[in-house]
Order: structure tokens, then C-alpha cells, then sequence
């Protein structure tokens, strides 16, 4: 049966906020967690980007749920050492229930330590470099490394768990999908597509889990709901390589000032009707996902945690 998870949205929500949402999600009867990791958000608008890492930690004592990066980028802003760190010392205090999910990253957040942005095919052959990397120094050997893309010096993680953390990849092509297949633990991918999930599995990824997430936003007046996320998510329905090139908040900004309501209302499940948010997380399942996290957009977030609770979990079990 599918698991169901709920998505922290660092770019939405202060630190605080997210550990009582991590709260709310297991009393609602969800299963697992993601948490996003940005230096910047998208928009101005949302407001927020914490860094994950103390987030994860406050989480981990907080619940007893999985919880996932959903993605790290352990390319150019955070050495793939200091990443496997964190992934380590997180897998720790979760005892366990910790999956380190990466991927090859946004201009948006990686611009801060380097203005050359890699193109796809490189991101690609350093995000494989990475992982295997952090492979190495989770099993606490001292690790020297001289490769095309990172150099690391006689590195030993002392504080490392029992068993290495997952390592899910993230992808939105044939290409991704068939990499996360070769080197990854599991493969992430935001849109219901079954032909990337065979792509993974008939790459070697037969056998381990694929997760998907999407987002909705439940208010109890549609209209509103759809207004909601226009205004706070319309940076993801731009089409193209947009969310990968470009450096800055506001020029999202101002390429969202194409996206319409109906754009976003075709996408993101929105209002009160439990059945719109029920197909729109069957639809990974179809496509054979085992995992599906939803987040909520915007500020109500009680009412979507009793909503879920009440009327979107059940039908999604029964």
C-alpha cells in the first residue's frame, strides 16, 4: 500500500512554524516527512528559507516520523563532505529515519558561492561524484579523494549511524531518472509520470522506492484557495528551464506575471472537495509511486491538517 507524507515548505514557513506542522502531520495520520532546502525561496512573497538542517534536528524530537531532504544539492553552495555530515549526524537523531534526498539544484540558490552555473550534463556527472563521495565517508573510514570535481584531504565522519542513510535522487527527464537508477537508493520526482518510474526501474532501480510530491491547498471557499496559490506558487507552473537558470526572487516574480488562475487551478488541487485532492495523489499512485507527500499552500494550515485527517486519508486507504 502507498505511503502518504506531508511536505515542509522552508520557503513558506519560519523554523518554529515547521516543527509544529511536522506535529500536526503525524496526529493527522500522515507517514513520513519531507522538508524542502532552499537558501532563498522562489518569491519574495513566501518569505521564508530556513536552514533544513536545524529544522530536521528540532524535528527529529519532535516526532517520530521518517524524514527526508526533498532536495538537497550537494554540488556548488555545500561541499557533498559537509552534506554527508549532516545527512550522518540526521540520521542519528531520527535513529534511523532519515532519507538524504539530493539533486542537481537551482541557480536561484547555488549563485550565492559561484556565478557559473554548470550546465544539466556536468550538474549530472558532479551530482554522481557527490554520491558516491558521501557514500564513502558513511561508513566512518578516512577518505581521501582526489576526482574531477571535488578534492576532500584524509576526511573521517566520526558520528555516523548504525546503517548509511538512503540517498534518493531527484529528476524531471529520461536522463535523471536513468542516473538515479544507477547510483541512487530510491528517485524523487514532482509530476505523476509513469514512463520516468520505468525509466528508474529499468536503469537498476527494480526493487527501491519512488516518491513523488505535489501540492494543494485546501481553504473552504475554492475561489480563495486558487487565489492562494496564484500568489504564492505561480513560480511553478513557469514552463522550461526557468526554475534551474534564473538567479533572483523577483525576476520569478516577474515571469509569474504570466501564470494565470486557471493555470494553477489545473495543476494544484484546490477547495474543500476531497475527491479533487483524493485523484490528484491517486494519480502517483497509479503511476507507481510508494510515496506521495502533499504540502498545503499558504496560511491555514490547521484546517488542511483536519481536512486530510478527516476526508482525503481515509478515502485515499479505504
Amino acid at each position: 500500500m502507498a505511503r502518504f507524507g506531508y511536505f515542509l515548505s522552508s520557503e513558506e514557513h519560519a523554523p518554529g512554524e515547521l516543527v509544529r506542522q511536522a506535529r500536526l502531520a503525524e496526529q493527522a495520520g500522515f507517514e513520513a516527512l519531507w522538508i524542502s532546502d532552499h537558501f532563498h525561496p522562489w518569491l519574495d512573497e513566501q518569505g521564508q528559507a530556513s536552514f533544513a538542517w536545524s529544522v530536521i534536528g528540532a524535528i527529529s524530537q519532535a516526532t517520530s516520523l521518517p524524514v527526508g531532504t526533498a532536495v538537497t544539492c550537494p554540488l556548488v553552495r555545500t561541499h557533498p563532505a559537509i552534506v554527508a555530515q549532516a545527512a550522518a549526524t540526521c540520521a542519528v537523531l531520527t535513529g534511523g529515519r532519515f532519507t538524504l534526498g539530493v539533486g542537481t539544484g537551482e541557480f536561484l540558490n547555488e549563485h550565492i558561492i559561484d556565478s557559473r552555473w554548470p550546465p544539466a550534463a556536468e550538474r549530472m556527472e558532479m551530482l554522481e561524484e557527490a554520491v558516491a563521495l558521501m557514500r564513502r565517508l558513511f561508513t566512518g573510514e578516512l577518505v581521501t579523494h582526489r576526482g574531477e570535481h571535488y578534492r576532500l584531504d584524509t576526511a573521517r565522519l566520526y558520528t555516523v549511524p548504525d546503517e548509511p542513510p538512503p540517498i534518493h535522487m531527484s529528476g524531471f527527464g529520461t536522463k535523471a531518472a536513468t542516473l538515479a537508477g544507477r547510483i541512487a537508493d530510491g528517485f524523487i520526482c514532482m509530476m505523476p509520470d509513469a514512463d520516468l518510474v520505468k525509466a528508474f526501474r529499468d536503469a537498476g532501480g527494480a526493487g527501491r522506492r519512488v516518491q513523488g510530491g505535489l501540492k494543494a491547498c485546501w481553504a473552504s471557499d475554492e475561489e480563495r484557495a486558487r487565489r492562494t496559490a496564484l500568489r504564492l506558487w505561480a513560480s511553478d507552473h513557469l514552463p522550461g528551464e526557468a526554475n534551474q537558470l534564473l538567479p533572483q526572487p523577483r525576476q520569478f516574480r516577474q515571469l509569474s506575471q504570466l501564470v494565470t488562475e486557471d493555470m494553477v487551478a489545473e495543476k494544484v488541487p484546490c477547495g474543500p472537495d476531497p475527491e479533487v485532492h483524493v485523484r490528484a495523489l491517486r494519480a502517483y499512485v497509479d503511476a507507481g509511486y510508494e510515496d506521495v507527500f502533499v504540502t498545503q499552500i499558504g496560511p491555514e494550515q490547521d484546517g488542511f491538517f483536519d481536512f486530510y485527517s478527516r476526508e482525503v486519508l481515509p478515502r485515499l486507504r479505504g
